[in-house]
């Protein structure tokens, strides 16, 4: 790691004003660069991403050395992406659950950024992530699904997703059930994220 700290900084949530994950994110980069320099690229894949389609598809499969100029720029947004991972350090992801899950436009983001050869591969013991060596900080909040529970289907599908892409050093700090205890939970995210 270099003298200064690069994050990537995600943030997933539709809402700018009001966001509990965005303010969790301000903190936890607050708290950073209180420890030493950092540098902060920014996606906010709330604003909406591309889906993956068949052409999206084709080009992706097509060799490097063929592709056309078509496919290069199919993939182009995918490419940009995947070097804003790879130049980090530190991943911290923020998002609410919606609806159980993540927000589409996160699967978006992961849809692009995990590509066979690039981000990943496979291997004769199995698949093995290429994006090594890197912390992620998932941000978290919910109105009413509980991190962990039986139906929380985001932090354990971005736990196997992240760490299938190789990035298997993960924390997640979660508001949720935000509608019950506000305060002392909000106390307890701010405890965790001193503690990063």
């Amino acid at each position: 790691m270099s003298d200064i700290h690069n994050i990537l900084r995600i943030d997933a949530s539709a809402r700018k004003d009001g966001s509990i994950t965005r303010d969790m994110a301000d903190e936890t980069l607050n708290h950073f660069a209180a420890l030493g320099p950092i540098r902060v690229e920014t996606r906010n894949v709330g604003e909406g991403l591309p889906f993956v389609d068949q052409d999206w598809v084709g080009a992706n499969f097509t060799p490097i050395d063929a592709r056309t100029n078509a496919q290069i720029a199919k993939l182009a947004l995918s490419d940009k992406l995947i070097a804003e991972l790879a130049s980090a350090d530190t991943l911290v992801l923020a998002t609410p659950i919606y609806n159980f899950g993540i927000p589409a436009s996160l699967k978006a983001w992961i849809d692009l950024i995990a590509r066979a050869g690039v981000t990943f591969k496979y291997t004769e013991s199995g698949p093995q992530g290429l994006l090594t060596g890197k912390k992620a900080v998932v941000l978290m909040a919910s109105g009413g699904t509980p991190l962990g529970s039986s139906y929380d289907y985001a932090s354990p599908y971005l736990r196997h997703v992240l760490g299938f892409m190789g990035i298997t050093d993960i924390e997640f700090i979660a508001q949720d059930v935000t509608k019950k205890d506000a305060a002392e939970k909000r106390a307890d995210v701010s405890k965790q994220i001193k503690a990063l």
